[in-house]
């Protein structure tokens, strides 16, 4: 499928990148293009394998009908005009998900995880266990890993565990999962995909091609996941905090199919957004065989992913929380809900329209909101109506200082921002590493 091919890779970083590297063991002219600055030793390695860079903030002049496929970048809108200009000419859109799915050995099993919200967390749980089961696994996706940079660790018989973003999803054909889970959705990415529904209709192609063969795993108590059941062809199994499902919780334990695997108390990750996580990745873990001393082993001692409510110190009695990752409304209403102590909120970053109005029930232990970046003027609006006090800077460095400045002994700081990073970081992780060495400085 993807040999002997004339290629045109749209946008570079991490999954550009490991996608020209892969095609490029098989005999493909490769373009690739950005319209940012790229890694300097990056693109002289690609030159050096004779792929061509173009810095370019006008690719489709770049693109005629000599191209057989256009590799997007799943950060690139789908609406490109690179995007347009292939479909008018009939060359077939995707990404290095789908390359990367096309070149896998065979007997390769694969475990999709995807969802608004915990899909991270519950990525590397389902790998933490199955590793240290003694399980042939390997980590990648959307957590860090493309999956095309893969491919030549991966061998016949090994299972795959992939974070899979609604990103990645929208531009698959055919990729496959063997187990798919769906934690949950929530109104996210709308500047996008457009609307929810188009955003919805995306994140349950983590299905796609499913038979009664492959596994479903859906959050029972999600209405909007629900939705979609009937659609859903795998063999489904649920997850519930409220009801008694697949996965379940009773007397203290998370329970799967009328057995106790594991006491709430023994697990370093507390509140009901995380026992849903390990919920999934017990689900998952559990149709590989491994066993309850396993899966405790690993929860007793996980604590927590970086940047996901990522505890970095305590200065002066004022504990510092970085969940950077928190990129929208449900992610902030998730964190706000495992403080009790009295909070500073720092808020801000890329503006992508969504209304803030969602956290009001969720700041009753907010003494103070710190705005910065692109929506600063509309989250001082928001906390004006409902008459918080609000302080407006530039920059997360302004944000972090004046936010200990306002704190006292016993007080959290908490950066939980509600928006991507991208008005003035490239990620989200550069965001956190960010607040952590100011609060280092301070």
């Amino acid at each position: 499928m993807f040999e002997n091919k004339k290629i045109f890779i749209l946008g570079m970083a991490k999954s550009g990148y490991a996608a020209a590297k892969l095609l490029h063991n098989y005999n493909n002219e490769i373009l690739i293009t950005d319209f940012k600055e790229q890694d300097e030793d990056h693109v002289k390695e690609l030159e050096s394998l004779g792929i061509k860079f173009v810095l370019t903030d006008k690719p489709e002049d770049l693109l005629d009908d000599s191209f057989d496929y256009v590799i997007k970048n799943p950060g690139v809108h789908p609406n490109h005009i690179v995007c347009i200009k292939a479909n008018k000419l009939n060359i077939p859109v995707t990404n290095e998900v789908e390359v990367a799915y096309s070149l896998l050995p065979n007997n390769v099993k694969i475990v999709g995880i995807t969802g608004s919200n915990g899909k991270t967390t519950t990525t590397t749980i389902t790998y933490e266990i199955m590793k240290r089961a003694g399980l042939p696994v390997v980590l990648g996706g959307n957590i860090g890993y493309p999956v095309s940079s893969l491919i030549g660790n991966v061998k016949e018989g090994d299972t795959l565990v992939l974070e899979i973003s609604s990103h990645q999803l929208n531009d698959i054909i055919n990729f496959k999962t063997d187990i798919s889970v769906l934690t949950n959705l929530s109104e996210v990415h709308l500047d996008h995909f457009g609307t929810y529904e188009n955003y919805k209709n995306q994140k349950v192609k983590i299905f796609n091609r499913h038979t009664k063969n492959d596994i479903g795993i859906l959050n029972f108590d999600d209405k909007d996941s629900m939705e979609y059941d009937n659609k859903i062809p795998s063999t489904k199994e649920y997850f519930s905090i409220s009801s008694k499902k697949d996965a379940y919780i009773e007397d203290g334990y998370i329970c799967y199919k009328g057995e106790k695997v594991i006491a709430l108390k023994d697990i370093l990750l507390k509140g009901n957004h995380n026992y849903e996580n390990i919920m999934c990745a017990i689900m998952v873990v559990k149709q590989f065989n491994v066993s309850n001393d396993v899966i405790n082993e690993v929860l007793k001692e996980f604590k927590g992913v970086e940047h996901r409510l990522e505890y970095v110190t305590t200065k002066n009695g004022i504990a510092f929380y970085n969940d950077s990752k928190a990129t929208n409304i449900k992610s902030t209403q998730i964190a706000l809900s495992s403080f009790n102590t009295p909070t500073i909120l720092l808020l801000g970053g890329l503006d992508r329209g969504h209304s803030f109005e969602g956290l009001v029930s969720y700041l009753k232990n907010t003494k103070l909101i710190v705005c910065y970046g692109q929506t600063k003027e509309r989250i001082k609006e928001f906390a004006d109506n409902i008459k918080m006090d609000c302080i407006v800077v530039e920059t997360l460095e302004e944000a972090t200082t004046a936010a200990y400045n306002h704190a006292s002994s016993g007080d959290t700081i908490l950066l939980s921002p509600a928006c991507a990073s991208w008005d003035q970081y490239k990620k989200f992780e550069d965001r956190g590493e960010d607040f952590k060495r100011v609060i280092n400085n301070l």
